[in-house]
């Protein structure tokens, strides 16, 4: 099943679930019963990752209105690393 789009002069958008290759040119309006026009929309080819999907959140957001840092942020420091015990029979300094 696909999902096409319509536009309707008096209600605004609406979509229709048909399937594929099945979608006339105009449908009747699911509020109002007058004839809307389909609208044609780019298909769904990629989907973005949740990390790729926040950065670009983030640059939308930041585009007319920066966000202002007062100052360096904590530093991130997860656990230590085990110590490598090849390293054990080493002299120290």
């Amino acid at each position: 099943m696909a999902t096409y789009a319509y536009q309707c002069a008096d209600c605004g958008p609406f979509e229709v679930r048909r399937p594929i290759g099945t979608a006339e040119p105009a449908e009747p309006c699911a509020d109002c019963g007058a004839p809307a026009s389909r609208v044609f929309t780019p298909p769904l080819l990629a989907r973005t990752s949740p990390a790729e999907a926040r950065a670009l959140r983030a640059q939308e957001a930041s585009a007319h209105e920066p966000r202002v840092v007062d100052g360096v942020p904590p530093a991130r420091r997860g656990p230590a690393p085990p110590p490598d015990p090849r390293w054990a029979g080493l002299p120290r300094p």
